[in-house]
């Protein structure tokens, strides 16, 4: 399933159940407070926000109570179900360190839904998310997006692949140059990225002028890049590191996201000239590398100055999922808005996965993903009192 085909599973239900939940204090994908206080639903699908004056005659109605509702939050990077909870070794299934150049793998194949970490993303509100492989390779391998509810991975998945993983900088040097195999520089990353990539063209190439098509999986799964089916999403900490990123995207003319970016700061400016988008974290998580020296919030609030879309996201396992609003509560306490903030794990994040026309915001014909909280989600006694996915609570505090 490439990107921008969609999984249209859709769980069958007796009728569709028609909601409007009222009283309530609405903000939108936006970030900012509606003026009206209902939201309705019609079975899997947003129907829109009206005033209470408004709701059809055959809606069932919700008193809310003053309660806030928000949209379903995402977080873009993510190794849940992969890195599982209180497993250990046997659940740490995220990065295959056979080979540091793996495009063969995909992280459908890894992922238990049934894992811990799904339950928690539920509990704290986070309906969407992309779970990828690891960054111990250059080159990792397929990532996934899906909704965090369900038993059965294929039925919870909206677009598999949703972008190939790569990652430069330290961990490729330190798992694979710890025991003398390259890459064991930088220089030797971009090596090694280089020939697989040259060696997909040229996979491309013979595919397309020959009637004998062998073929072969790792080299059609590059080859998705290539042609701009899929994103490259690279791990890049370091200033340099986003640099030489940015550089090899250019030479190859594929399509990337920066994924962690901490110091962007630093060269907020060049990222900007390249219009492309950012998720910036786990930001929350100890300075446990050279490479996190300099992390901090400061990295958010320049990129905001520049321009540049960025979304905020836990890396879970790093820091659990739980905290994703924390995350963006603390960003907000850091000078950045309200507004801002809320959309780097809704609209943005929606937009950094690609699927804002089915998740992120409150609008009519989107998925009927939403949250219902005790009070403005950045307070920081706020709790979640019930998440919903398409229509369906899968989550209530007792």
């Amino acid at each position: 399933m490439y990107l921008g085909e969609r999984n249209t599973f859709r769980k069958e239900r007796r009728g569709l159940v028609k909601t409007a939940y009222t009283n309530a204090v609405i903000i939108n994908g936006e970030g900012t407070v509606d003026g009206k206080d209902t939201l309705i639903v019609n079975g899997e699908m947003v129907q829109g926000i009206i005033s209470s004056a408004e709701i059809p005659a055959d809606y069932e109605r919700v008193d809310l109570n003053g309660r806030y509702i928000t949209p379903g939050l995402i977080d873009v990077h993510t190794h849940l179900g992969v890195h599982e909870e209180g497993v250990g070794k046997p659940g740490a299934d995220f990065n295959e360190t056979s080979d540091p150049v793996t495009p063969a793998v995909r992280a459908i194949d890894g992922i238990n839904p049934l894992e811990e970490g799904f339950e928690q993303a539920r509990q704290s509100g986070v309906t969407t998310v992309q779970v990828m492989p690891g960054s111990a390779n250059v080159i990792g391998g397929e990532m996934c997006t899906l909704k965090t509810a369900g038993t059965i991975v294929d039925k919870m998945v909206i677009q598999s692949p949703s972008g190939m993983k790569a990652a430069f900088g330290e961990n490729p040097k330190t798992v694979y140059g710890s025991h003398g195999k390259k890459p064991v520089t930088r220089m030797g990353i971009a090596a090694a990225f280089r020939e697989a990539f040259i060696q997909a063209d040229n996979y491309i190439r013979k595919q397309d002028n020959s009637e004998v098509r062998e073929r072969s999986l790792g080299m059609e799964q590059l080859a998705k890049v290539l042609k701009k089916e899929i994103p490259l999403r690279i791990h890049a900490h370091r200033a340099d590191d986003i640099v030489t990123v940015l550089r090899l995207a250019k030479e190859f003319d594929i399509s990337l996201t920066l994924e962690h970016c901490t110091d962007g700061h630093k060269i907020a400016e060049y990222i900007a000239e390249h219009e492309v988008m950012v998720s910036v974290g786990p930001t929350m998580s100890s300075k446990s590398k050279v490479e996190l020296a300099d992390k901090g919030w400061h990295t958010l609030s320049e990129l905001d100055k520049h321009g540049i879309c960025y979304s905020i996201t836990t890396d879970h396992p790093v820091v659990n999922i739980e905290y994703l609003i924390t995350s963006a509560a603390k960003a907000a306490g850091t000078g950045l808005s309200e507004e801002k903030v809320f959309q780097s794990i809704t609209t943005n994040a929606a937009r950094h996965l690609g699927i804002e026309d089915r998740v992120g915001s409150l609008e009519a014909g989107k998925d009927a993903d939403f949250v219902i909280w005790s009070n403005h989600p950045f307070h920081y006694m706020s709790q979640v009192e019930a998440t919903f996915i398409n229509g369906e609570k899968v989550y209530e505090r007792t």
